[in-house]
């Protein structure tokens, strides 16, 4: 793909560039020396005609979101480089061996120096999601270079882009495999089995965001009781069963997602008298439950995609917390996560304070949580950091 335009920016608004953060919106752009189109290649100059970067364009509030800050051509060589220091830093990570697992995050996005490009391995297949068009438009030569740097690891890779991308252009898209086809894909992690549906599942297949998180859950589940809301594929409730939980229920308002967490207990063994299922939307299910637990996790969807729906957001994390607090027996745990990249933090704990001090309950911070290694985060795009966690003891 060739440059197609250059983008000249504001006097004075080349200052978050020279600070290396990988977006330019919209205000910053004085005017455009070509006629580009969604997604194409475009350089951009400051006010005077300075190179500064290489980006992907697009007419929207994001105007560029930026690939380079040098001068090159955006072909085979860059996707192969980009690729192999993703792939790289998973190896250092201690990932890509298949010890422990075999499913992590090959890139993340502005993490990786890639905006707008997620892709996740899971035993041998890759899931690539573009949330740019530009990346879209790039996925072949993305695929090709993503095969070659794995060494034969990759042996088959999935498209999974069209819920991301702007709705004009998903139109005309299909969500495909652009090599192999795989039917049936089991990962494994930390002792635990999981079956991955990349085609029908929710974003890639499997929340590999919440791998350390697990982890921990299992290290404090032995001989308690476990509540997982919102479970998806089970992967928390999986996690308690196998380390030694005596009852652990799981809570999902999808069926599909119930069915899924089921499949996932019977390949791990896990007896019925043990876990147990309910397709049920979870805040009913907090109000209506006659007994408690000694660990509940609060797993939601993001409440918030925009600043402008951040104050309800709050409201329903608030509400969410209280309810979920009420099921705690004193001395026993809250897994508590926000997802939602404009919940900052210092918010979501400030929401979880006010739950718990309407709850009347006190409770004291264990663990503050995040994301993974494989997720991480581009100093200089601090956006990056979307999830968020805490462990609380309740009194």
């Amino acid at each position: 793909m060739d440059i197609q335009a250059d983008i000249i920016l504001q006097n004075g608004r080349e200052k978050s560039l020279e600070r290396r953060h990988p977006w330019i919106f919209s205000g910053a752009v004085k005017k455009l020396q070509g006629q580009p189109v969604d997604g194409d290649l475009v350089r951009v100059l400051d006010s005077k005609g300075k190179f500064l970067a290489i980006g992907h364009f697009f007419d929207g509030s994001i105007a560029v979101k930026l690939l380079s800050f040098e001068e090159q051509p955006i072909d085979h060589a860059f996707w192969m480089e980009r690729i192999r220091k993703a792939w790289q830093l998973r190896e250092t990570i201690g990932l890509t061996k298949g010890i422990h697992t075999n499913a992590f995050r090959l890139i993340h996005g502005e993490g990786d120096e890639l905006p707008g490009l997620i892709a996740d391995f899971y035993n041998g297949v890759l899931v690539l999601q573009a949330h740019s068009i530009g990346m879209h438009r790039s996925l072949k030569a993305i695929a090709a270079a993503a095969a070659e740097v794995s060494g034969g690891a990759i042996h088959s890779i999935y498209d999974k882009s069209s819920e991301c991308l702007p709705a004009s252009y998903a139109a005309t898209q299909d969500n495909q495999w652009l090599l192999g086809d795989t039917k049936e894909i089991i990962i494994h992690e930390s002792g635990v089995q999981y079956h991955v549906d990349v085609v029908k599942g929710q974003k890639t297949g499997f929340f590999l965001d919440q791998r350390d998180n697990r982890s921990l859950l299992a290290s404090y589940a032995k001989g308690r009781s476990v509540l997982n809301t919102f479970c998806y594929s089970g992967g928390f409730s999986l996690a308690a069963a196998l380390a030694g939980a005596h009852r652990v229920d799981s809570v999902d308002v999808s069926g599909a997602a119930i069915e899924l967490t089921d499949r996932n207990a019977l390949l791990n063994k896990v007896s019925s008298e043990l876990h147990h299922s309910f397709k049920q939307d979870v805040m009913p299910f907090l109000r209506d439950c006659e007994h408690q637990y000694d660990i509940v996790v609060l797993d939601p969807p993001a409440f918030a995609k925009s600043v402008s729906k951040r104050h309800n957001a709050v409201q329903g994390y608030k509400r969410l917390n209280m309810l979920g607090m009420q099921q705690i027996k004193p001395g026993g745990l809250l897994f508590t996560f926000s997802c939602s990249q404009v919940v900052d933090a210092p918010l979501f704990l400030n929401t979880v304070t006010a739950a718990a001090i309407e709850c009347g309950r006190p409770a004291k911070v264990l663990h503050r949580l995040s994301q993974p290694a494989d997720h991480p985060v581009n100093i200089f795009h601090p956006e990056g950091s979307y999830l968020k966690g805490l462990v609380l003891e309740m009194g």
